[in-house]
């Protein structure tokens, strides 16, 4: 597996691969429609990354840094494709978040998820993510806030 960044030749697999965990257990909802259809421009021509996990020839994984005003990156749109969980994907993405914002020099990565997404929860505490209080979120399903102090 390899970590590489994202191209636009996996815009097809970053909308799939988000598409698949969203409606699993969420709705899309505006925002995530805003993001998974513009990448480039709503991501990457503001200054974020996306990282994509390739295995066999095939994309199975993706994560995005967004960033903040405050000089923090948020992580968002972390998805494996189902067959391809449990084999440390998405711990090595975010481990990808991790290193780039620190050679970037943000203060902070800060992330919103749902307390339904345990897996999830469990791996940003691994690595080091603390809970916050509830802010505003455009997500319905946010009822999660953690950062990660670089």
């Amino acid at each position: 597996m390899t970590i590489v960044d994202f191209e636009p030749r996996h815009a097809e697999a970053w909308r799939r691969l988000n598409e698949a965990w969203l409606t699993k257990f969420f709705v899309i909802e505006a925002k995530d429609r805003l993001v998974l259809d513009n990448p480039g421009s709503v991501i990457l021509d503001k200054g974020g990354h996306i990282f994509m996990a390739e295995a066999d020839g095939e994309t199975v994984g993706c994560v995005a840094l967004i960033p903040m005003d405050d000089g923090g990156y948020e992580v968002g749109k972390m998805a494996v494709d189902e067959r391809m969980q449990g084999r440390g994907y998405a711990r090595k993405l975010m481990l990808a978040c991790i290193e780039k914002a620190r050679a970037l020099g943000a203060r902070r990565l800060y992330l919103e998820s749902s307390s339904h997404l345990t897996p999830a929860l469990t791996l940003y505490e691994l690595v080091g993510f603390q809970h916050l209080p509830p802010s505003p979120s455009p997500y319905v399903r946010a009822d999660v806030w953690m950062e990660l102090k670089l």
